[in-house]
């Protein structure tokens, strides 16, 4: 039942964020929906959930003809540049930027929209050939670019563990990403907030969190 799931899950970021003395209600657990009906994200709300987060745009599009704006949506994959006009009046987090040019053209049709878009910075830190984003070296010369956009804040940070990598492995990189974000603080560039790291997944959200994940991608541990 995704009912029991998400209770499941919600108590496990409850008890893994008290364990190392964070606020439970600091994390956001973003339910990822790519796999699954409209009719299965309504249930995942149901039972708790208000952030859905989609990999493709297609597919956000395909829930939000039925969903409309009761959910929080994320964008959380790859994002092209042509796909961004699809978006920028529907979602109010992308996960995914990692080129000034792709940050260029959100600005330009959030403000077509009239808004401004919440972004988060995606790093590789493992340094999988396989995996999108910047380096941890290329970061802070990608946030100082789009410091300067006009419609685009950034809100922190993203990354995806290694695929094989088991879920104590992964808190090394998860840790790197939070030194980032704290490196990036002390630099006080305009209209950059590192008030989020989205990090950690249904096989390693808890070693997320024990690194100071605020954003926390399940799938599978709510839908399987």
């Amino acid at each position: 039942m995704i009912k029991d799931n998400v209770k499941r899950v919600l108590d496990n970021i409850t008890e893994t964020a008290i364990k190392v003395n964070r606020n439970p209600e600091d994390i956001t657990l973003v339910a990822v929906t790519k796999t699954v009906t409209a009719k299965e994200a309504q249930e995942v709300m149901s039972a708790g959930v208000k952030t859905l987060g989609e990999n493709r745009v297609q597919s956000l599009l395909d829930k939000y003809q039925v969903l409309k704006d009761e959910p929080e949506w994320h964008l959380i994959g790859h994002l092209q540049t042509n796909k961004v006009k699809y978006i920028a009046d529907k979602v109010s987090l992308i996960h995914s930027v990692d080129s000034l040019k792709l940050a260029e053209e959100i600005s330009r049709k959030f403000g077509e929209n009239q808004r401004c878009a919440n972004i988060l910075l995606q790093v590789n830190v493992s340094g999988e050939e396989s995996k999108f984003g910047v380096t941890p070296d290329e970061c802070l010369k990608l946030a100082e670019s789009i410091s300067l956009l006009e419609n685009v804040k950034v809100k922190g940070l993203m990354t995806m563990a290694p695929l094989f990598a088991t879920p104590d492995e992964c808190r090394k990189y998860f840790y790197e990403l939070n030194k980032l974000s704290q490196r990036l603080r002390e630099e006080k560039l305009p209209n950059i907030d590192m008030k989020h790291l989205s990090m950690g997944m249904s096989g390693d959200y808890k070693e997320a969190i024990m690194e100071g994940a605020t954003l926390v991608r399940v799938g599978s541990a709510l839908f399987n």
